[in-house]
């Protein structure tokens, strides 16, 4: 018997389901080259409905309620199920309707299905061009309205409205801005079921405080308003909400308004506030743009030079002097401006020769110590915090000082060198004066725990490095190298996210260098390279290269399968708390992706969209990806994590992803080139690489330890005069 031809699969046609509330589903076969007006007008017809042109086809997943358009229908697969619901223009026009007409009840209801409309761009588009936004900015206006309901959801409303970023913030009048200002100002009259009148009315001055309007915000927003907000209410959007503000805020600010604001959070009770319980990805993020800013406010001093006539300055030198070796306390005056002209001081006690205090202080240039002061990073910072130090730990100080003048000259640590490269190496760390990143969440809890908390931070790292300069026993010769291990001990200690300063100090204490030691001997082990130059070493590298890729391959692909949290990004900047997750199917041949919310992590089954391997054309990195070169304000470290996937049909356009840190992108980008049949090629896969291929001919190797490799293999012996050969038995 001659088996029957299987009918060959259309790619175009996708048998889906199509519901209305009052009608039975129908089962249809949509073919994805026809208009789509001409398929809901054949839904309308089966099911008697006349005025086919006020409708439209909506998916039905709980994550994905948007219109079906031209441009997403490449969304629907085989088993989707649509609704057919009023189009989006009939839709705004209803709503409008029952907005301007409707009483307070009809009013409420309408605005609260029209904060979830809101989110689908092609509704919003319609609401805005028949001038619905002017209506809800009406009805937010209206001090009159006395049902905090309708307030709640006009609000938040427009705050759904916005964020697609179609409307210019400049576009909101200054009765606006102030509406806003005075439900902040009084947010207790909103409290407990109406606390989204707040966070809406917060997240909108956020934004109006990046327009023209900002002199307004800032003038009648008070700081400590935004503060007790941080103290009274629970609300963890708000709070977030609130944190963005006082950082919007505070980035606009001149010089004198940033030290005021830090001054004001500096505050014991408001320090508190701030870091409060519970920190959500998009709060650690914001409580690390804060802890930036505030720290920021130290790179004025960080880059200023010793000005020889800054008389405050060179009264700090002396001060150091004072506390160190207090017995020539009163020597001061005429002597110590002669000291900083090159000569040495003298009194009716006798001579007193400062340069021989200021060298065993530490200082390279003892004649004129004002000297070491010169190169910026770290400046006049450096001498700030060690007058901080001498002032507020005076004994620990002094024995530091004490205890290095009483060593060989050969041990000595020189406080004063040693403070000045100390404070240029936490500069560094906490990255002082460079670019806030843009998914950064190097939040340290422990500078919102002091009112000077980089000083603190100096203090603990001077004794540390004391310590370990004794541990090692180290000469003058040695200073980078103690430099190298303290850098280690601090950022091994930082890693732990230690709570306070307390804490910090306490776990830095017991990263001695005997720790750092055994530490990176049991890292040089695990990553030492194989140096090894012999022809024999270089074909077993060769021979065994292969496998090596291949597990990498494997490593990148089972990390595609887990699948990766994304943020969301509209018009080049981060879209807060909006999130999409990407995985790939545990056959290599599909990925799966759509909108997630920030803790949970979706199921393929919950991913709606889905992207075939075989559909891919190319894959782009960086300032090449269309949504890096649409927008010049990208900031680089998003464009650094930025990669997009291009399709072969020419009528479908990219999938883009920003990476949420380096690793991802590395990740991502290998496995990709990897389905893609392309060389892996990122810095990542390189490290990788080497570290197994090291490991791998180790492993092999260990049979031959104790013999001695030659570089060249042995040679070949010459042929013998004879190959008569006879064996004896």
């Amino acid at each position: 018997m001659i088996p029957k031809k299987m009918p060959v699969k259309d790619a175009h046609i996708v048998k889906i389901a199509v519901q209305r509330f009052d009608k039975l589903a129908q089962l249809i076969n949509l073919d994805q080259r026809h208009p789509l007006a001409s398929k809901i007008q054949e839904i309308c017809t089966i099911w008697g409905i006349n005025d086919h042109q006020n409708y439209a086809l909506q998916f039905s997943e709980t994550n994905n309620k948007k219109y079906v358009t031209e441009k997403n229908r490449i969304e629907i697969k085989n088993g989707s199920v649509l609704l057919l619901q009023y189009s989006p223009s009939k839709t705004a026009m209803d709503t409008l309707h029952t907005l301007r007409e409707g009483n307070d009840q009809e009013k409420v209801k309408c605005l609260k299905e029209l904060m979830v409309l809101s989110t689908d761009l092609t509704f919003a588009l319609e609401f805005i061009k028949e001038k619905g936004l002017s209506i809800i900015i009406n009805m937010i206006e209206d001090v009159t309205q006395s049902d905090n309901e309708i307030l709640k959801y006009s609000l938040g409303s427009f705050v759904e409205l916005m964020e697609h970023g179609t409307v210019s913030w400049e576009v909101p009048e200054n009765s606006f801005v102030e509406r806003n200002i005075n439900i902040v100002r009084y947010f207790q009259n909103y409290q407990h079921s109406h606390i989204q009148c707040v966070e809406s009315a917060v997240s909108n001055l956020e934004n109006i405080v990046q327009s023209s309007k900002y002199a307004l915000v800032a003038e009648k927003v008070k700081l400590q308003d935004l503060l007790r907000i941080l103290q009274e209410v629970n609300s963890s959007v708000l709070r977030q909400n609130t944190i963005a503000l006082i950082n919007a805020l505070f980035m606009k600010a001149d010089e004198q308004k940033k030290r005021e604001i830090a001054d004001t959070i500096s505050a014991k009770q408001y320090r508190l506030a701030l870091i409060g319980n519970g920190r959500s990805t998009e709060m650690t993020h914001q409580l690390y743009v804060l802890q930036t800013l505030t720290l920021s406010l130290l790179e004025k001093r960080m880059r200023m030079k010793m000005n020889a006539q800054d008389q405050d300055a060179h009264e700090k030198i002396k001060e150091l002097r004072h506390i160190a070796f207090d017995d020539y306390s009163a020597a001061v005056g005429p002597t110590d401006e002669h000291i900083r002209r090159g000569g040495c001081g003298s009194s009716s006690g006798g001579n007193i020769h400062f340069p021989q205090y200021y060298k065993k202080l530490g200082f390279k240039c003892d004649i004129n110590p004002a000297q070491d002061f010169i190169e910026t990073p770290p400046g006049m910072l450096a001498l700030d915090c060690m007058v901080y130090f001498a002032r507020n730990y005076t004994q620990q100080y002094t024995k530091i000082v004490h205890e290095n003048s009483c060593r060989a000259d050969e041990h000595e640590c020189p406080f004063g060198r040693t403070s000045i490269e100390l404070v240029k190496v936490l500069c560094d760390i906490l990255r002082i004066g460079e670019p806030i990143a843009e998914q950064s969440g190097d939040f340290q809890p422990m500078f919102f725990t002091h009112d000077q908390p980089f000083e603190e931070f100096f203090c603990i790292c001077v004794i540390t490095l004391n310590r370990t300069w004794k541990d090692m026993r180290a000469t003058a010769e040695d200073f980078q190298k103690v430099f190298s291990v303290v850098h280690e001990q601090i950022t091994r200690t930082l890693k732990d996210k230690p709570e306070n300063l307390e804490d910090f100090r306490s776990r830095i204490a017991l990263l001695t260098y005997q720790q750092i030691t055994t530490l990176r001997a049991q890292e040089r082990t695990s990553k030492e390279q194989c140096d090894s130059s012999t022809s024999a070493i270089v074909k077993l590298k060769e021979k065994i290269s292969p496998h090596i890729i291949e597990l990498i391959k494997q490593q990148r692909l089972s990390f595609l399968v887990e699948g990766t949290r994304f943020s969301k990004y509209s018009r080049g900047t981060r879209t807060k708390d909006k999130f999409w997750y990407a995985r790939l199917s545990p056959n290599h041949k599909v990925i799966h992706y759509g909108d997630c919310d920030e803790k949970t992590i979706p199921t393929l089954e919950e991913l709606p969209k889905k992207l075939p391997i075989i559909d891919i054309k190319q894959l782009l990195e960086g300032r090449e990806c269309p949504h890096m070169k649409e927008h010049s304000r990208i900031r680089k470290s998003a464009v650094s994590l930025a990669f997009s996937i291009t399709f072969e049909s020419i009528e479908h356009s990219t999938l883009d992803f920003v990476a949420p840190d380096e690793t991802a992108f590395n990740y991502w980008t290998d496995g990709i080139n990897a389905l893609l049949g392309l060389e892996m090629h990122s810095k990542q896969q390189k490290e990788d690489f080497d570290t197994l291929l090291f490991m791998e001919i180790k492993l092999r190797l260990l049979d031959t330890e104790g013999v001695d490799i030659s570089k060249d293999p042995p040679p070949i012996p010459e042929d013998p005069e004879s190959y008569d050969f006879c064996f004896e038995s």
